[in-house]
């Protein structure tokens, strides 16, 4: 089987779909109106979801050909922490045949929603692994041979979501049909019948066929993607009643040169509906964000606005692109060329010359069809600027993107089940491993929940590294990088000399031998020592003759050592920035599970804030030190092929070379977030307390955020040089991160700030950087700035308190000519040149450099 990875963010958007959408009957209607249905199935009574949404049992809705219901109810043996609720998903309805079908009288012209949901986990004894279904509605086959085990555990998920736009019924029947396999069952845990508006009435040009085009209105399409491009995540009780879920674009976006982000600013620009456009088409909140490539033309005119999607091959596509221009007033300002699949889509796109008019949303559809015979699982979207035009600005600009999937000849939109990565598999052998080799890592958990739980405690990162360089519509991809499990010594678990790890960091780091890392270290003396951490010592050592390195070397005893070893292998030998600490190579030999690292003279950041006799850092130099680490995170989050989350940020993980540049270092509990999916991963909580998000520790979803929030303590921690948590101190003060938000709030922050530097701190830098510090550390991560948004405003400090007067001229003009305070500022030219040379003067924040303005 081929793996193709199916999005995630509609397997994590379930839990609040259409609130208040549509009047769920208990009985069936026979009045010509229409109905909607939210079933949950294998229930006898009403239930509620934590959203406080009704879902009534599905048994009345049950039809059998041969008069006999052989349909079988069951509850789940486990409940996964990461379900949004137990309704509709710890109930199932158990098919052994085909014989039995679900029909709902629909009265009513109207296309409809038709979601299923599905919770793959231990009903009855039986193996979820060993159910393969099919789902056919009316003719139109939308799953087959279908495995949500297989699916939920190649994304780790605990539960999967499949939407579908359905043709219109009429007046008659939907027929819902799930068929098991041979010597298989199916399961389902609920169902929606919606009915929705015709949102697809205008055809969409094929790309690449000149003149052709595709008639929607006569399709079956499921929904991959919904992306609020430049917004943040739209709930569905916020998508004007028609109950869709608008996600963030950040992770499907390429490589570095990721552009900026605004939002419209209402005093200046009515964003309003005209014409076909209304709010059944999308919200207005989507066409009052968006991503542009920023003011400098010569960046520009270098780089593609690129978004990838991973999908099914052998199948017609349909992008949908939401425009609407609120930035710029006039025809021919901002011209752009769209280029789908390296096709051009669109030439010269101009949305003012479409729309008519500033704040004045509109759409366009286009069809590609995806074939296996180029090897092709992925759509790519690109936007350029139209360079044959004379403009005063090189940009291209877009609002929100939807991907549909068509049903093909066959009336079928059934694609392949997923194959779970190597390296997801062997982090599962390895754990099953441990467990019967007497190691205290518990047990997998019932069916697949269990799998899941355990999958997402050891799942190590999916390595596809793709170098792609576009130029205007083309590009050149190299193959993904090969991953390699490790094997271990059967007695102790650790790996051994024969490991694949080897073959993971071919050519990306060193491979010592033991007796050249004990050379190193006078044999792990305890006088080399320099700091000790959860995964163990720390030591300095040399090689080659004289080079200095950081030897950082397991406890034997450590639980998680194996898997944090591989993850900071995988990561930091594919990873290199200028504030990312390097990775040289590491040794496994003999049970031992060495990592070798660049050495750096200055230690840690908090050695230098408290607890220390070394001398205190002024305040220019904690600046610069925050800016180098939110640089290193910074890269984390967006320069990669896919979000990296590092999970454990803290001053200890920050640490300074001999000329104080702050380089982010301890990669073992970092983990990929939303690669495939959504706008999280649900993961057992790790991190240190004090640091923790509360959001990440309440609901156990990690996100970028999550990082954020703890950045924003350590912000905090370097402004007051205390420990984050002080059981000596009163009960009020004990948390820094609860104690500065109170502080803060009543107006006495001052009072708590390192004295060593109370007194040289510009008061606008401090009250800037306060402000900050206090926005990372909001409660919901949805409510804090992004990563690049804090490196924009550090930098911001750094020149208030150099210069505090340039500053304000410099924004003055940058508010008049680009607005600095809707537009997020995510990106630099020395990443959109995939460079680390962070002694140049970062182009974006030249304006704060220069009080003359661009």
């Amino acid at each position: 089987m081929k793996s193709i990875p199916i999005p995630l963010f509609f397997a994590l958007c379930c839990c609040s779909f259409i609130i208040n959408a549509f009047h769920v009957l208990g009985e069936i209607s026979p009045e010509p109106e229409p109905v909607g249905y939210v079933l949950s199935c294998g229930v006898n009574d009403d239930g509620t979801d934590a959203d406080g949404r009704k879902w009534v049992p599905d048994k009345k809705f049950l039809s059998s050909s041969n008069n006999k219901d052989d349909t079988e109810a069951a509850t789940a043996d486990f409940q996964d922490p990461s379900l949004p609720s137990a309704v509709p998903y710890m109930n199932a309805r158990i098919f052994r045949s085909s014989s039995t079908s679900y029909k709902f009288p629909v009265m009513s012209e109207s296309r409809l929603w038709l979601r299923l949901h599905f919770y793959p986990a231990t009903y009855s004894n039986l193996d979820p692994f060993s159910s393969y279904f099919s789902v056919v509605a009316n003719g139109v086959t939308l799953l087959n041979n279908f495995s949500a085990a297989i699916t939920a555990k190649a994304f780790t998920q605990a539960y999967i979501l499949r939407e579908f736009s359905l043709m219109p019924v009429g007046s008659g029947d939907l027929n819902v049909t799930i068929a098991p396999s041979k010597q298989s069952y199916a399961f389902i845990n609920g169902i929606e019948v919606i009915p929705m508006p015709d949102i697809f009435h205008q055809p969409a040009a094929f790309v690449g066929y000149g003149d052709e085009t595709l008639d929607l209105h006569s399709s079956t399409l499921q929904t991959m993607f919904r992306l609020n491009v430049g917004g943040q995540y739209i709930a569905p009780n916020n998508d004007s009643g028609l109950t869709r879920a608008w996600y963030d674009d950040m992770p499907y976006l390429f490589g570095s040169s990721i552009g900026v982000t605004s939002q419209a600013d209402k005093k200046k620009v009515d964003v309003r509906y005209s014409g076909d456009v209304t709010e059944d088409i999308a919200p207005l909140e989507v066409y009052s964000s968006a991503r542009t490539m920023g003011p400098d033309s010569n960046v520009n005119k270098k780089f593609n606005l690129t978004w990838i999607f991973q999908v099914d091959a052998n199948f017609t596509y349909v992008v949908r692109l939401h425009f609407c221009e609120f930035l710029l007033p006039k025809v021919n300002e901002r011209v752009f060329d769209i280029f789908i699949n390296n096709q051009t889509a669109q030439p010269g796109a101009d949305v003012i010359a479409w729309s008519g008019s500033q704040g004045i949303p509109v759409y366009k559809d286009y069809a590609t069809y995806i074939s296996d015979q180029q090897g092709a699982d992925e759509i790519w979207v690109a936007l350029h600027p139209a360079q044959s035009s004379r403009l005063e600005l090189y940009d291209s600009i877009l609002n929100g993107l939807e991907l549909f999937k068509v049903n093909d000849t066959n009336q079928n939109l059934a694609g392949p089940n997923p194959v779970p990565s190597e390296m997801l598999t062997n982090a599962e052998a390895e754990e099953k491993q441990f467990s019967t080799s007497g190691s205290k890592v518990g047990p997998l958990i019932g069916g697949v929940a269990g799998g899941v739980a355990s999958c997402a405690l050891v799942v190590a990162l999916v390595a596809f590294v793709k170098k792609k360089q576009h130029n205007g519509g083309g590009s050149k991809t190299i193959n993904p990088l090969p991953v390699y499990g490790s094997s271990h010594d059967s007695k102790s678990g650790k790996p051994h000399g024969g490991s694949h790890l080897m073959n993971i960091a071919a050519g990306l780091c060193r491979h010592f031998s033991l007796s050249d890392i004990k050379s190193g270290t006078k044999n792990f003396s305890e006088s080399h020592v320099i700091g000790v951490g959860g995964f163990g010592k720390v030591y300095k050592g040399t090689i080659d003759g004289g080079t200095k390195v950081a030897i950082k070397r397991s406890n034997p005893s450590s639980e998680q050592g194996v898997h944090e070893f591989q993850t900071e292998i995988e990561m930091l030998s594919k990873l290199r920035h200028k504030h990312l600490v390097s990775l040289i190579g590491f040794c496994e030999e003999d049970g031992e599970m060495i990592l070798v690292y660049d050495y750096m003279a200055n230690g840690t950041l908090r050695e230098h804030l408290y607890h220390t006799n070394k001398p205190p850092l002024s305040w220019k130099q904690r600046l610069e030190i925050c800016i180098g680490a939110a640089r290193g995170l910074h890269y984390l989050h967006t320069g990669a092929r896919h979000t990296i989350i590092h999970r454990d940020v803290k001053t200890t993980n920050i640490l300074l070379d001999e000329n104080w540049v702050a380089k982010v270092s301890d990669f073992g509990l970092s983990k990929t977030g939303s690669t495939l999916n959504d706008t999280h991963v649900s993961t057992m909580v790790k991190g240190s307390f004090g640091y923790l998000d509360p959001e990440y520790f309440r609901r156990q979803q990690l996100t970028e955020k999550s990082d954020v929030y703890s950045f924003g303590v350590v912000l905090f921690e370097v402004l007051c040089a205390r420990p984050v948590l002080d059981s000596s101190l009163q009960k009020e003060q004990v948390s820094l991160a609860d104690y500065a938000q109170h502080c803060q709030r009543k107006g006495t922050l001052h009072k708590i700030i390192d004295p060593h530097i109370k007194d040289n701190i510009n008061p606008e830098c401090l009250k800037k950087f306060a402000e900050v510090a206090g926005k990372c550390l909001s409660e919901q991560g949805i409510d804090r700035p992004s990563i690049g948004d804090v490196l924009w405003n550090l930098e911001f400090c750094l020149q208030l308190q150099e210069n505090p007067g340039g500053v304000e001229v410099a924004e003055d003009k940058a508010n008049n000519a680009y607005d600095t305070h809707t537009a997020t500022i995510t990106v630099d030219e020395e990443m959109a040149n995939n460079e680390v040379d962070s002694d140049r003067i970062n182009p974006v924040f030249s304006m704060l450099v220069d009080p003359k303005g661009r």
